[in-house]
């Protein structure tokens, strides 16, 4: 026969096997969607970057200085690196 006090400390641990795994989802949720996030923001600055100088003909040439920062911050990245071309800096 089980006594109660063993029933009680398998209910607390179960419990807190089921609050571990809940903070261990949110927070993998959390990762995957500021890493999808960082990953779209890359992407569409690099898309900016190639339809502005299609379309306005900058002149901006991807090359791996631009790229790093484009890719890091996205589409602020992007607009720097076009404001910086259109203040007549050479990028």
């Amino acid at each position: 026969m089980v006594a109660i006090g063993g029933i009680v400390s398998e209910i607390i641990i179960i419990l807190a096997i089921a609050v571990v795994l809940f903070v261990l989802l949110k927070i993998t949720k959390l990762f995957v969607k500021l890493v999808i996030g960082l990953i779209v923001n890359s992407i569409l600055g690099v898309v900016v970057i190639i339809l502005l100088n299609y379309f306005f003909k900058l002149g901006i040439q991807l090359s791996a200085k631009l790229l790093i920062p484009i890719a890091l911050f996205g589409l602020p990245g992007a607009g720097t690196v076009v404001l910086i071309k259109l203040l007549g800096i050479a990028v």
